[in-house]
């Protein structure tokens, strides 16, 4: 596929279909399109947008053929060790106790529910909600599954295999009482509104797959779905560059605290 071929398949794409690969890298992508039409046997990108019109169901197979969809329950531990015990309790402090979290391209559901698992230790489960979103509706049934296999908790804790699972056949089921506070919902980054207040966004591992525009545009409206003192939480392969821009101070590595009332807060945090 040309350049000229692949510009005009992305904006049949978003006219079409409402989905828009531009804001994307473009050489990662162009080659998992390639790859896609290759491996369903499709002529080329003409073919595959008439088929698109035609076959329910193609379009989720797309979507998941191009999201990256690498999760795990505590992945980079040592951070979720700072947001359990420098940054969630602050947050706690400002909100009488309450927290409202979204956690972005959530893939197969392992942060959200660690969060789950940190929080429950914190608060009552009528005290805190997460919202859970991703691009693949596939991934997100997944997740609402909340089966796992040992790959998925390689790093986290023993007692929480043992307390947060029922172990069975060799996968492990993610109790009742830890799902519940977490709702899922499909929600594209570049193309649907953000809600918010929240008091924290957990959004890792994902901006590094989008081109520099697109990334400048969520960092942006992460900052403006953040409350006041709220935080943005990313991943260990990211960094916002210059996050005064979009309102945002650096509270710790990966952890980005949004000014209130036009200033940051007193630095606690470091």
């Amino acid at each position: 596929m040309t350049e000229h071929e692949y510009a005009a398949f992305t904006q049949q794409l978003k006219s079409r279909f409402h989905l828009d690969l531009s804001l994307y890298k473009q050489d990662r992508m162009k080659r998992r399109v390639e790859a896609f039409l290759v491996r369903r046997h499709f002529r080329d990108h003409t073919a595959f947008l008439k088929a698109l019109a035609d076959q329910s169901g193609l379009l989720d197979e797309f979507i998941e053929q191009l999201t990256i969809n690498v999760s795990g329950f505590f992945r980079n531990k040592s951070k979720w060790d700072v947001l359990e015990t420098k940054i969630l309790p602050l947050l706690l402090a400002q909100n009488q106790g309450r927290l409202r979290i979204w956690s972005a391209a959530c893939a197969s559901g392992e942060e959200p529910y660690t969060l789950s698992i940190i929080l429950s230790r914190l608060l009552p489960p009528s005290r805190f909600e997460i919202l859970a979103t991703d691009l693949d509706p596939g991934i997100l049934q997944k997740a609402k599954c909340g089966i796992y296999d040992e790959h998925a908790l390689t790093e986290a804790p023993e007692q929480v295999k043992q307390s947060c699972f029922v172990k069975q056949d060799g996968l492990y089921i993610m109790k009742e009482e830890f799902k519940r506070p977490v709702s899922f919902k499909r929600h594209d980054l570049l193309l649907q509104p953000y809600q918010g207040p929240y008091d924290l966004i957990v959004c890792r591992n994902v901006t590094i797959y989008f081109t520099e525009q697109a990334k400048a545009m969520i960092y942006e409206k992460f900052s403006k779905a953040l409350r006041p003192g709220g935080v943005l939480f990313i991943g260990s392969t990211e960094q916002v560059i210059h996050p005064e821009r979009f309102h945002l101070r650096m509270a710790d590595t990966f952890f980005y605290q949004k000014q209130q009332n036009g200033q940051p807060m007193a630095d606690r945090f470091l």
